[in-house]
């Protein structure tokens, strides 16, 4: 949590065109390019399920993955690089924040449509069942998702075929600018998906080991070929909808609320016993991590102006059209 945090902060910084607080004067253009959709406050989603995924098992994130991929096992580094658009990101400066993948940690990518993940994992479950293969999709969605297409679609196609999902409701209760709850009928998203025969259980998603015990038990029913499974998470967007959003239509009183159960602090609450030079190196650490990352993603060079005719859908024409 403390690195997708630290990873997080520096991002917001440098897409407002600096990183002085980082202590390094980096020079050069230490710029994020593009949106950037923070995922600060929610960290104990990402953390507590991916700690129950092994490598070779998928995920499929939102507009707001870093902290996903982070947890997965993506290298800090080649993520920075990415979001700076630099050739040696993730996906050679091509993505970006909403659109990062790592198929070497089983990270299927981010999408900057919503609800767009849940198809592709579903799809990806699909493949694995049809070639034999033990791995698990964990699917991450937000609560706005709930309300699109692919959602019911989704899942009733996980269902019918008793797919290895786990589906992740990652629910921060704002869609975009819009209080989520607002325009939601009904019982909620783990209602939904009961609705379709599909169990699971809804969960303090600011609370890592509770995150984490709730993964551990549907990710082993998963395992033992009882479908797909539910994970309600109810969490906080502490930000914007993007870096430079200052979510004014939201109420100062509920921000104030949510940021006493910030997951960092409850997680130090709950384990007392950890001592605090402990937390405090891990924290020291983070912070060194970030600090590299933000040079080398500085200095990296930038993608070669021909690799913007490879990754790309071939027309089959053989002639490109402005």
């Amino acid at each position: 949590m403390l690195r997708i945090r630290a990873f997080e902060n520096a991002a917001e910084e440098a897409s407002k065109g600096g990183v002085a607080a980082f202590g390094a004067a980096l020079g050069g253009d230490a710029r994020v390019r593009g949106p950037l959709h923070l995922s600060t406050g929610q960290e104990a989603v990402a953390a507590g399920v991916c700690i129950n995924l092994a490598r070779e098992d998928l995920i499929t994130s939102t507009h707001r993955g870093h902290g996903h991929t982070l947890a997965k096992g993506a290298s800090m580094v080649a993520m920075m690089c990415e979001l700076f658009g630099r050739a040696a990101g993730t996906n050679g400066g091509k993505g970006g924040s909403m659109h990062i993948a790592d198929f070497s940690i089983g990270m299927l990518g981010a999408n900057g449509v919503v609800a767009a993940g849940i198809p592709i994992a579903v799809g990806a479950a699909h493949a694995l069942k049809l070639q034999g293969r033990k791995q698990v999709v964990a699917c991450f969605f937000g609560d706005g998702a709930v309300n699109r297409g692919p959602f019911l679609e989704g899942l009733n196609w996980a269902k019918v075929h008793e797919l290895a999902v786990l589906f992740v409701c990652e629910d921060n209760r704002w869609s975009a600018t819009t209080a989520t709850g607002a325009m939601t009928a009904g019982a909620g998203p783990l209602a939904r998906a009961q609705a379709m025969g599909i169990d699971g259980v809804e969960v303090d998603g600011n609370d890592a080991a509770a995150v984490d015990h709730a993964s551990s038990i549907l990710l082993e029913k998963i395992r033992q070929g009882k479908g797909p499974q539910f994970l309600h998470a109810v969490t906080y967007r502490f930000k914007g909808h993007v870096s430079v959003d200052l979510a004014a239509y939201r109420d100062g009183d509920e921000l104030a609320r949510a940021l006493q159960t910030d997951p960092i602090d409850v997680f130090c609450r709950k384990f007392p016993g950890i001592a605090k030079a402990e937390l405090e190196n891990i924290e020291r650490q983070a912070s060194e991590e970030i600090a590299d990352a933000l040079r080398i993603a500085v200095a990296a060079p930038w993608p070669d102006p021909a690799g913007a005719y490879t990754d790309i859908q071939d027309t089959g024409s053989g002639r490109w059209h402005g």
